[in-house]
This record gives structure tokens, C-alpha cells and sequence, in this order.
């Protein structure tokens, strides 16, 4: 299968990204039925005493459901799905999840936090294609050389881990060298937006903080709100949580008591994705977002979410040719 044919049944643009501790087999199957490729971290799939593992028991559940939709909805399928996997030295479960990502043929594997040939390999032979995500040219390169078969940039203002270039500069050279699928993700979070990632030269926008204020997200009711009253402004960049610098909400850490100006830096060699766990559960009442927020300003559905990034998106893509035509017309 052509690496692009696997996102042809999207109604938008748009890859939902996994949210760590909160995307869910609910919340999947509702942005895959609404057309946008959902996902889920395979860490969120905790682990228990059960017998097949929870990933597995999350897989057949994703599965399953969508193939009912799609027999009793031959004429609007739904998008296939996604599985992050966090590719760190430090989880030990990655060969194990791998195995079960593999015999349950997951459609679109998404890698963090390194790049390595076998996951690569792994996907392609049960049929599927790999994103890695980068946050900078170098890293990009290196993900291709290794096999992925797309990129997710992650740009300035994307939430939980993050980048600190800009989305333009950073599409543009990835762009000189590189013509496969190629995300988007740093505050998307209207349809707007999505067209604007487009316009500058990604396939698909990666959208993630907007999805975490939708009833189907395992997040608690006072995240929720925070992401619904607060914007821009109100987002630190730091690595002082897990070691890697990512983007949080302001006031979450202040109400762990700390002071937000005044973080220390930290290394990657505080992140352990041990059993998966990280060390980052002691800051479980941290919570990440993007620099997008503020167009968050209501807890909605993920249906009503990607109706809206629809619509919006519709909108701006007929103003746009209707002022290339003016732009057009007054040049002639």
C-alpha cells in the first residue's frame, strides 16, 4: 500500500495525537468515526494482572468496534487508528508491545523519543506505516535514514513535549529534502489553523490540547476547565517535570506550590518509562498543553470537536479563494 493511501478516509486533514494518561479506546474510536486518524499512547494501557495484557484488550476493543461501524457504514468508514509508541531506553515493555501492536496489525504507528530500524520493520510487515516524531531537521533525517515512513514536526507551541522552532522554518527544511507525509503539530486548534499547516506545507495538522476538553477524554473535570479558561499566556516550557523541555499549564504547577518563573533545567536521564511508568507519576497533577488553548471555549464531544474544525476549516479554505481571486483579479 502507497504510504498516503492509508489516510484516505479522512473527512479533514488531521491526525488526533496521543495524549499521555488520557487518550482511551473511547476517545479513538469517536475520532475515528468522525474521520480523523484517533491514537492512543500503548503506555496508557496500564499494566494488570490480566492475561491477555491490557494492549491487547484495548486493541480488539478498537478493532472491533470499528470494523462494526464500517459494515453498517459502507459509505463513510471510519479513519484508521494510531499506536504511539514511546521508544526510550528505558521501556521495557516496547518488545512486548511491538509483538502485540504487530498481531493485531495496527494501521499507523507513531514513534517518540527515538528511532529504531526494528520498529520500523515491524510495522511494515504486518501492513503498516510508521510517523516519527522530530523536533528539529537533524532528528528528521535521522528518522528516514531509519526507515519511518513519515514525520510529525513538532513545533514551538505544541503541548507536552516540545520543540522551540518555528513551524515555519521547521517545514521548510524539512521540506527541501523530504516529499512523504509530513505533520504538523504546535497550536492547532481550529480548522483555521489546520489550513494554515497545509498552506505552509504539511499534509496533516496533529492536533492535540483541544481533544483533552471533550467528554470522551480520560482527563479530570478541573483540567478540562483549565483548558477551557485559560490561553496562551498561561503555557511554561520546561524540562524540570520529565527531562525533556515540554509546554504545561501554568496554573497546575502553581498549585503544586511551585514557583513557574523559577523551574530548575533537568536531563532526559529523568524520564523512565520503566514497566509503563514514568517517573513524571509524581507529577500527575502537572498537566501539559499547547500554546492553542485558546481557542478551546467549551468541553464538547470529539464529534462536535471535529465538526467544528470542519466547518471552520471550510470557511477559511473558501476565503482564501475568494481573496487569491480578488489578489488575482487586481493584478491582471
Amino acid at each position: 500500500m502507497n504510504n498516503m493511501e492509508i489516510f484516505g478516509r479522512l473527512s479533514l486533514p488531521m491526525v488526533a495525537s496521543p495524549l499521555f494518561l488520557i487518550s482511551n479506546p473511547k476517545m479513538v474510536v469517536a475520532q475515528c468515526k468522525a474521520g480523523v486518524v484517533g491514537s492512543f499512547p500503548a503506555l496508557n494501557a496500564r499494566e494488570d494482572e490480566g492475561d491477555p495484557p491490557a494492549l491487547d484488550h484495548w486493541l480488539r476493543h478498537i478493532t472491533e468496534e470499528l470494523d462494526r461501524h464500517n459494515q453498517e457504514n459502507p459509505d463513510h468508514p471510519a479513519a484508521p487508528f494510531a499506536v504511539n509508541q514511546i521508544v526510550h531506553r528505558s521501556n521495557l515493555r516496547l518488545d512486548r508491545d511491538l509483538e502485540i501492536c504487530h498481531r493485531w496489525k495496527v494501521p499507523i504507528w507513531i514513534t517518540s523519543l527515538g528511532a529504531r530500524e526494528e520498529v520500523n520493520v515491524a510495522a511494515h510487515d504486518c501492513g503498516g506505516v510508521t510517523l516519527h516524531d522530530v523536533i528539529n531537521n537533524k532528528f528528521a533525517r535521522k528518522a528516514i535514514e531509519k526507515g519511518a515512513d513519515g514525520l510529525v514536526a513538532v513545533a514551538a507551541g505544541a503541548g507536552g513535549h516540545a520543540g522551540q522552532q518555528s513551524p515555519f522554518a521547521l517545514i521548510q527544511e524539512i521540506r527541501e529534502w523530504f516529499d512523504g507525509p509530513l505533520l504538523l503539530s504546535g497550536a492547532i486548534a481550529t480548522g483555521r489553523a489546520l489550513l494554515a499547516a497545509q498552506a505552509m506545507g504539511a499534509d496533516y495538522g496533529y492536533v492535540g490540547s483541544a481533544f483533552i476538553a471533550t467528554h470522551e477524554a480520560n482527563a479530570q473535570d478541573e483540567y478540562k476547565d483549565m483548558i477551557v479558561g485559560h490561553g496562551a499566556e498561561d503555557i511554561v516550557y520546561t524540562s524540570y517535570f520529565t527531562g525533556v523541555p515540554g509546554n504545561y499549564l501554568k496554573p497546575s504547577i502553581e498549585a503544586q506550590g511551585l514557583d513557574s518563573a523559577e523551574l530548575p533545567e533537568r536531563d532526559s536521564s529523568a524520564m523512565n518509562f520503566s514497566s509503563g511508568s514514568s517517573k513524571a507519576k509524581n507529577w500527575k497533577d502537572i498537566w501539559g498543553a499547547g500554546q492553542g488553548i485558546g481557542a478551546v471555549k467549551e468541553c464538547s464531544s470529539v464529534a462536535d470537536l471535529v465538526a467544528r474544525f470542519e466547518r471552520e476549516y471550510r470557511e477559511a479554505l473558501s476565503k482564501i479563494k475568494e481573496k487569491t481571486q480578488t489578489f488575482e483579479g487586481g493584478n491582471q
